[in-house]
């Protein structure tokens, strides 16, 4: 059978047709004669190296073109393979990561053999599989979720046998497993070399082409000798990357960490405060009944005491957080994205936040209509918390602080903001960072209005600063509305607060 001309290529020249002889001088091996009358036996393929070749293939064919003993050695192929080892060699060390190193294996080999497409897959660790690693010809996308089982189709059996399988026409080979989505019908031929490591197969090393084609014994030899360079190499390059890959695991679940219970420390400073500040009432009311002044009745007495028993089960729940910190649950673990009324969330939330409020007057606008949101109503009110704490801490001695609600655009908005200067405009986004302090608010730990956003985003809403239109700027808290689709929604609707004044 003649194969079609091809084109040359730029590595080291493959043979075609009669294949060359295996060593310099090197004799036919010999043969036992046959019986008379009947035919000589052919012995099974064999590659220059000795290593037997694959016997099965599509009827009257091995995929493999005959060997000739008595041919020459081609010394000038021999010398343009070993120089393409060398420099092959070299670009596999000096690759920067497993991506690089594997687009070097599959280009670098196509050259060589001059062929369209290399591919590599990879046993899985279970070893009753292999994985598609690598490929230059073929949907790259594919990547990582092409999967043969070991033994089957051309690739499956190199890696099950250990030795080479070729195709000269794959698609009258019933061994060969067409993959749909993957495989394409230009490409013919192929070869299948499987990648050893000590005394393992870690995988397979494909080429194909579009024409049919025999592939030589020296062709055969050379795709095995750059398997036996590649099999250590890829391994070791593999181990790394999954190295790497827990690495970066590992440190990003200890970041993580870290952040959380950064953020949970923080979170500890409000119920805290709030439980000295109703202790600060207790103290006062003491005072003043000791210098013969009013005492506190009896239904305030127990409201303070419900007030400082529920900031004290919120430390539980914070508590809870720093546990789930360790187990590595993030900072967003267990948020819920339910309907809550934001109109309650945010009237409970100024209740207890009353004691720490009492200094300065509130300024509540709107109704007591309830307006529906989604998402997790706890650390909803954790970030209100942040921010009117926020606004308590920076508000001028006496100054108050305002907090108003509407509908707009599908949320459901919260606004607050004090009588102060507000943060700049150029430091709108940076104090959401971690850690970040402005000129004007120096004070606190820098990780309070980003944990308020990362609880935000986390749950499908937003926080951000705008403008109060009086010199100063406002924090914007934003939730999902729950609509309601039995009326028509109007423009934006203020909302949340009665017309009474502070509660002080």
């Amino acid at each position: 059978m003649n194969e079609p001309a091809r084109r040359s290529a730029p590595g080291p020249a493959p043979a075609h047709g009669s294949a060359r002889a295996r060593g310099a001088g090197a004799a036919a091996p010999a043969r036992a004669a046959a019986p008379p009358g009947e035919a000589t036996p052919s012995p099974a393929p064999e590659a220059a190296s000795g290593r037997p070749l694959e016997p099965e293939g599509p009827p009257g064919s091995t995929g493999l073109s005959s060997p000739h003993a008595d041919a020459p050695v081609d010394a000038e192929r021999k010398l343009r393979e070993l120089e393409f080892l060398h420099e092959f060699a070299k670009l596999l060390t000096t690759a920067r990561n497993w991506d690089e190193l594997m687009r070097t294996i599959v280009d670098r080999t196509t050259t060589a053999l001059d062929v369209e497409v290399c591919s590599v897959y990879l046993k899985e660790r279970d070893e009753a599989s292999l994985r598609l690693a690598a490929t230059n010809g073929l949907d790259r996308d594919q990547i990582g979720s092409v999967t043969l089982a070991l033994g089957e189709g051309l690739t499956g059996r190199a890696a099950l046998i250990g030795r080479p399988v070729a195709s000269p026409d794959v698609r009258v080979d019933p061994r060969f497993k067409w993959v749909p989505g993957f495989d394409q019908s230009q490409f013919v031929s192929m070869l299948s070399v499987p990648l050893p490591w000590n005394d393992t197969i870690i995988g397979v090393i494909n080429v194909q082409a579009t024409e049919t084609r025999l592939f030589s014994p020296e062709e055969v030899e050379f795709l095995v000798t750059i398997g036996a360079l590649l099999g250590g190499i890829v391994e070791k390059g593999r181990l790394q990357a999954e190295a790497e890959e827990q690495l970066q695991t590992l440190t990003a679940l200890d970041g993580a960490r870290a952040e959380l219970l950064a953020v949970v420390t923080h979170e500890l400073r409000t119920p805290l405060a709030v439980v000295r500040a109703y202790v600060d009432l207790l103290a006062d009311a003491a005072t003043d009944a000791a210098g013969g002044g009013s005492k506190p009745g009896p239904k305030l007495v127990e409201e303070w005491r419900s007030q400082a028993i529920g900031q004290v089960t919120r430390l539980d729940r914070l508590v809870d957080s720093i546990l789930a910190s360790v187990r590595g649950d993030g900072l967003a673990a267990g948020l819920a994205r339910v309907p809550f009324d934001i109109a309650r969330a945010v009237n409970d939330t100024i209740g207890e936040m009353a004691p720490l409020l009492r200094e300065h007057p509130l300024r509540r606008a709107g109704t007591w209509e309830e307006l529906v949101g989604i998402g997790d109503e706890g650390r909803f009110r954790q970030v209100l918390e942040h921010l009117l704490e926020n606004e308590v801490k920076y508000s001028p001695e006496g100054g108050s602080v305002s907090v108003g609600a509407w509908r707009i655009g599908g949320e459901v908005q919260v606004y607050v903001t004090d009588d102060g200067a507000g943060i700049p405009e150029s430091e709108w986004e940076s104090v959401f960072d971690a850690y970040v302090r402005t000129a004007n608010r120096p004070r606190g730990s820098g990780i309070g209005l980003y944990a308020a956003r990362r609880l935000m985003n986390a749950m499908g809403g937003r926080v951000w600063l705008e403008s109060n239109g009086y010199g100063g700027s406002r924090f914007m808290v934003a939730v999902p509305e729950m609509r309601d689709t039995s009326g028509d929604a109007g423009g934006p609707e203020a909302g949340v607060m009665s017309e009474a004044g502070s509660d002080g």
